[in-house]
């Protein structure tokens, strides 16, 4: 018994040792829960208990379907989608247009995998702040316990030099040797009729 103890005690202070990305400067990137994780420490927490961590890759599956994606996620819920009807006049792109089915979602999503709402949710976006942050804030209010933001995202950071400057080749789940690929898992992406 002793043992066993002892065991879980040394667990739980290497898992919270992994959990070392700072907390965002910006107030926009920060959440109620405080807890933020990096590509590498969301893909450890997955792998060390895979039944018991919910992994949501909340980008619009439109760009997941030219960037890629990771089938370490279960599911993509997205907290944004292009809407190609309208136009995004200040940016010269299509306006994205919030999920307003995104809690709705996320809470069936822990349904269909048999956890609940204290079931720890990693929530991961392209760099990290822009849309991972402000999905987190959604589910505040809504008995959900414990939820992660990815703090860079599956594409990373942009560069600030050099002839590469400006794109995404610093951190995140791509440039941090996690696995992922161009062919996306059709059970694990987003439809519009998600169990609605």
């Amino acid at each position: 018994m002793q043992k066993i103890l002892i065991t879980t005690l040394l667990s739980i202070v290497m898992s919270s040792a992994l959990l070392s990305a700072p907390t965002p400067t910006s107030p926009k990137k920060q959440t109620k829960w405080g807890l933020y994780v990096d590509a590498k420490e969301a893909n450890s927490m997955k792998k060390a208990d895979p039944d018991n961590v919910l992994f949501i890759d909340v980008r619009d599956p439109v760009e997941i379907m030219f960037v890629g994606f990771t089938d370490v996620v279960d599911y993509n819920i997205p907290f944004m989608t292009t809407n190609t009807n309208e136009w995004h006049s200040k940016k010269p792109v299509f306006k994205l247009e919030k999920n307003k089915y995104f809690e709705e979602d996320i809470a069936n999503a822990l349904k269909m995998k048999g956890m609940s709402k204290d079931t720890p949710i990693l929530i991961m976006c392209r760099s990290g702040g822009t849309r991972g942050a402000p999905a987190t804030k959604l589910l505040e209010g809504h008995g959900y316990s414990k939820v992660y933001v990815v703090t860079d995202g599956f594409e990373g950071s942009k560069t600030k030099t050099g002839d590469k400057k400006g794109f995404r080749l610093e951190n995140g789940w791509k440039n941090s040797g996690l696995p992922w690929s161009n062919k996306l898992n059709k059970e694990k992406m987003y439809f519009t009729n998600f169990k609605h």
